[in-house]
């Protein structure tokens, strides 16, 4: 398992969420990512969700 980094933001730039998970891969991390994000209601605020190399895997401003 991987750990996996997301993070929300207004656009004042004060940080909304900040979360960390665990997923088999880039994929798994999107889906779990994109589900955390309509959970929360903020699939239209700034976010970014970051594996663990540092790659950005979704990012919305």
């Amino acid at each position: 398992m991987r750990t996996y980094k997301l993070t929300a933001y207004e656009q004042t730039g004060k940080l909304i969420v900040e979360e960390t998970f665990t997923a088999e891969n880039d994929e798994q991390a999107k889906d779990k990512g994109r589900a955390l994000l309509e959970e929360k209601e903020l699939t239209n605020q700034t976010h970014r969700l970051a594996s663990p190399a540092g790659k950005l895997l979704l990012f919305h401003s």
